[in-house]
């Protein structure tokens, strides 16, 4: 609300309104009308009894005020007269606004000195998860196979031992995040975290530590990289593949996962840049089943592989990232972005040292960009394109185990360089149900020694629904094949691959929200022909998330 000193102010007050005058008398004679920010009175709203005398409050104020500073002349005995009246009828109203007042003075007081910050706001969520796996790699058979096979280059790695189905696991994962503004258009996000989540680089009992490892699909290394992946497991486990070190947060311990500054550098400019940064921080990902903690219950569903792509979506802050974001109009937005995973590391001591690479331009990195379309209030379309290098023989992307090894036949310390594509679509049947699907094609080729590549090709599409029973429950159902290969070249093709089909996905869940801050969600997701192998066991990971959020 605006104090007005002259009812002309008032833009949809008029002289031949029949309280024209009254309101002239109001406004400048004694100055206890206000209007609201855009200048209007808005006479022909209903009021209530509070309102009014929260508007005769102010004019006792004022009038108090006019015979302190001696012009009680001004006053006029009449409107004396009628305002004690109406004291006298509004006593109880008054009373009970005065003590509203002096409530919200006292809890105002108390929050400005118990607040956190004046500057940062504090969200939390935490993450409860009931998981198993069936459907176990059975060991050597006619087209059964795990991932980690001589024709990855891990060769000596080999290990053809059946698997196991996943007993029910209770996870958990517990996320802070410190969203902090200095000058009310940037944002400083600190995050820090802690899960209890398995698998990782190091014994064998590290790679089994996951549900893909435990079921004997998981990579030869971190035992992570799978078909079988839960939306909100770390992509390496407990391992920081930079270092092979541990990850922030895993076991249970406090770590940062998170550290980005986004600030306005023109009015349609914005830059960002962060030593703890994921892609999805910057590019819209544009399918409704993306949110770990409260849509998609699997790694697949989330988003397009193509913003995943060299470990862009780790779930520990893997990567230093720095670019902008220019909203060219409402209905076209266009994002860039320069990412590295070993941009702390000084001296590049190769594999096993430092696998990656060192330095924010040595080793591995990634150039992507997005563009982003509206071009009907009902549709979002975004077309991608990334171009990474990697110092080993991986992707990255942690939903298929052909991630590691990316390069059949070749040495696992080979460097790749990947150039890959990606297009992401939502429609917006009503606004409760939309269509959405996503397509992916990389392009994956040897950066030095032999002459060697391979092509990858993923694609989902799905439905959405909002409001499923309740007020703010989801359901999503999507069919899709998670990222495999579809050709190989030179050195990569003179032995065949052992993949024999194609792994699709297939995923139901429903979120039901119990209040504002607590969400179950029950679903299922099934895996056929795991890994590209028809003859492993169809897959089945049933699944209970309950998130509560603050």
């Amino acid at each position: 609300m605006a104090q007005v000193t002259s009812v002309s102010q008032l833009s949809d007050v008029k002289p031949t309104d029949w309280a024209f005058q009254a309101l002239q008398s109001l406004v400048e004679r004694y100055g206890c009308i206000v209007g609201y920010p855009d200048k209007t009175y808005r006479g022909n709203r209903a009021l209530t009894r509070y309102e009014f005398a929260a508007g005769l409050n102010a004019c006792m104020d004022r009038i108090n005020e006019l015979i302190a500073a001696g012009t009680a002349d001004l006053v006029k005995k009449e409107d004396l007269l009628a305002v004690q009246k109406l004291q006298e009828e509004f006593a109880a109203e008054l009373a009970t606004l005065r003590g509203r007042v002096g409530a919200l003075e006292a809890r105002t007081a108390t929050l400005e000195k118990q607040q956190f910050s004046t500057t940062t706001k504090l969200s939390g969520e935490v993450l409860f998860s009931l998981a198993a796996a069936y459907g176990a790699y059975p060991g050597p058979r006619r087209n059964a196979a795990p991932f980690n096979t001589a024709r990855t280059g891990l060769g000596a790695a080999a290990d053809t031992t059946p698997g196991r189905d996943a007993q029910v696991v209770f996870n958990d994962r517990v996320r802070l995040k410190l969203l902090t503004s200095f000058s009310g258009k940037d944002l400083l996000i600190t995050g820090l975290q802690a899960y209890n989540f398995g698998g990782g680089a190091g014994s064998l009992a590290s790679r089994l530590g996951s549900l893909s490892g435990t079921l004997g699909y998981g990579d030869g290394v971190f035992g992570t990289a799978s078909n079988v992946r839960l939306a909100y497991e770390p992509q390496f486990g407990t391992t920081n593949p930079s270092t092979l070190g541990n990850a922030p947060g895993a076991n249970n311990s406090v770590g940062l996962y998170k550290l980005l500054y986004i600030f306005p550098v023109a009015s349609t400019l914005t830059a960002f840049v962060g030593t703890g940064a994921e892609v999805d921080d910057a590019f819209p990902t544009i399918v409704p089943f993306y949110g770990d903690a409260q849509e998609g219950i699997s790694r697949f569903g989330q988003m397009n592989p193509i913003l995943r792509i060299s470990g862009g979506t780790s779930g520990i802050g893997l990567a230093a990232a720095g670019g902008l974001i220019w909203n060219v109009s409402n209905a076209i937005d266009i994002r860039a972005l320069y990412g590295s995973v070993n941009a702390n590391l000084p001296s590049n001591l190769g594999f096993p040292g430092t696998p990656l690479g060192a330095g924010v331009f040595g080793g591995s990195y990634v150039a992507a960009a997005q563009l982003t379309l509206k071009p009907f209030k009902t549709l979002d379309v975004a077309l991608n394109y990334a171009h990474s290098y990697h110092q080993i023989n991986i992707l990255g992307l942690g939903e298929s185990a052909v991630a590691i090894g990316a390069i059949p036949n070749v040495a696992a310390t080979t460097s790749v360089k990947l150039d890959s594509f990606g297009l992401t679509a939502a429609y917006r049947l009503t606004p409760k149900i939309s269509l959405t699907g996503f397509f992916f094609y990389s392009m994956v080729d040897a950066a030095s020694g032999a002459d060697a590549g391979t092509d990858l090709l993923s694609y989902m599409g799905g439905i959405h629904f909002k409001d499923v029973l309740s007020s703010g429950s989801t359901a999503g159902i999507l069919f899709g094949q998670p990222p495999s290969r579809v050709n190989t070249s030179g050195l990569a093709s003179r032995l065949p691959t052992l993949e024999n089909a194609k792994p699709y996905h297939l995923e139901v869940y429903y979120k039901y929200r119990l209040s504002d801050n607590i969400s179950i969600t029950p679903g299922l997701f099934v895996v056929f022909n795991p890994e590209g192998f028809s003859g492993n066991p169809t897959v089945f990971v049933p699944v209970i998330r309950t998130t509560f959020s603050f």
